[in-house]
């Protein structure tokens, strides 16, 4: 048994040599010494009940020992899951602003657990700038680090704006719309600055590069080196393809007015991708109106995926190379929708009971979802309208477009008729 090999009840050495807590050790030698008494009265030594009782102390020194150990690591160890406290002058201040302190606790609420803060100081800034109360709190919801940024850093960054900008008002609605594009790190000050003088060199107009900064700062943080390498691949890009040296200027602002991100993709990119287009056909004229109509987006494709499409496409509508190619100038985004997405909006015209003819004639119909083509077909259908029989440009378009043709059908229905024979009835 396990117990036979014990000591004697009376042998305490084993105890007396242990590291026990100082209480709990007298507390054991204690109910030894108990035993030991009773050993003593008995007229021979019973080991089994001196085991039984080591038994009952060991147990109570293991439970203990567990106990103490997973409490000194509560101690010794800081807890992750201990949260912060908030900063009272900060809530305390948002509030006096009316923002909304769940949005901003729900989002990113490690911003009101940081000290020191700047909140008056951030709200007297856009105040100066001409932002009212309601503008202020939401700015400061949308991105409510606003509060850490110092106030000579919102300084720099405000006169640095404003090299941009052509008034206080123009720059308090970009940060309205881009509060994260103003707010930016101090260290990307210089950076901003140095892509600023670039562009400006490029007698680009103020509103381009402003829009460029508000919605692609992470270009205007980068070195300009970078930026002018792009700029100067997208300007003999230009050339190559035909364009005119006096038009470029105009180009190239429309370009990055709706593509800022342009200028972060790489050249290698642009150059395969136009490589690839013109192997399969296009002219220059050609690859240069595409350019246009992709408004930059050629950059974010690639070779394969496009063969891939256009392969789809070819079969699918039963066309020629040639009338393939007219048919992507009218609809770009034949290039850059997958196969199973184009597939899907195949089925979805074909099942409504529209021709691949008229698929051919209105291809920019595949540029909507299935779902927006079938609500709109069953709209058009509810004024008697059958785009079996019909052309399918009254489908085409954003909803704004589609709103305005389908208000014309409406109108069209409930207008009385006006007979210009028929005589006037007057009252006698």
């Amino acid at each position: 048994m396990l117990f036979v090999s014990l000591p004697r009840c009376h042998d305490l050495r084993f105890i007396r040599e242990s590291t026990l807590p100082h209480v709990l050790l007298r507390f054991t030698l204690t109910l030894w010494h108990i035993t030991c008494m009773q050993c003593k009265n008995s007229t021979a030594h019973r080991p089994v009940d001196c085991a039984n009782m080591l038994r009952l102390v060991t147990t109570s020194l293991c439970l203990y020992c567990q106990r103490a150990q997973v409490t000194s690591l509560l101690i010794t160890r800081p807890c992750s899951s201990i949260v912060q406290e908030e900063n009272p002058l900060a809530v305390s201040a948002l509030y006096d602003l009316s923002v909304d302190i769940s949005k901003v606790r729900k989002l990113k609420g490690w911003v009101l657990r940081q000290s020191p803060v700047y909140v008056n100081e951030t709200a007297a800034l856009l105040r100066d700038m001409g932002a009212s109360g309601p503008v202020i709190a939401r700015v400061l919801e949308l991105h409510p680090e606003a509060i850490l940024c110092k106030p000579d850093q919102m300084e720099a960054q405000k006169k640095l704006w404003m090299s941009v900008c052509t008034s206080q008002k123009d720059l308090v609605g970009i940060i309205e719309k881009f509060p994260t594009s103003f707010f930016s790190s101090s260290s990307d000050h210089d950076s901003q600055k140095a892509n600023i003088a670039y562009f400006q060199t490029l007698h680009l107009n103020k509103r381009v590069i402003s829009k460029l900064m508000a919605s692609a700062p992470q270009s205007f943080s980068r070195p300009a080196k970078q930026n002018e390498v792009m700029i100067q691949t997208l300007q003999k890009t230009y050339l190559d393809l035909g364009g005119k040296e006096d038009n470029m200027k105009t180009w190239l602002q429309k370009l990055l007015t709706q593509n800022p991100y342009v200028l972060l993709k790489l050249p290698e990119a642009l150059h395969d991708n136009l490589a690839f287009l013109r192997n399969v056909g296009f002219t220059g004229d050609e690859l240069l109106r595409l350019l246009s109509k992709l408004k930059g987006y050629v950059t974010e494709l690639n070779p394969e995926s496009m063969r891939l499409t256009l392969n789809y496409s070819q079969e699918t509508l039963g066309c020629t190379e040639a009338e393939l190619r007219q048919i992507v100038l009218q609809c770009p985004a034949l290039l850059y929708y997958s196969v199973p997405i184009l597939a899907d909006r195949f089925k979805g015209l074909l099942t409504a009971g529209v021709s691949m003819e008229q698929i051919m004639e209105t291809p920019t119909v595949l540029e909507l979802t299935t779902q927006i083509i079938q609500y709109r077909i069953q709209k058009l259908r509810s004024f008697g309208y059958d785009v079996r029989s019909g052309s399918l440009e009254v489908l085409d378009g954003t909803k704004k477009d589609f709103e305005m043709s389908y208000g014309k059908l409406h109108f069209r229905r409930e207008r009385p008729l006006f007979n210009p024979v028929a005589p006037l009835r007057t009252e006698d």
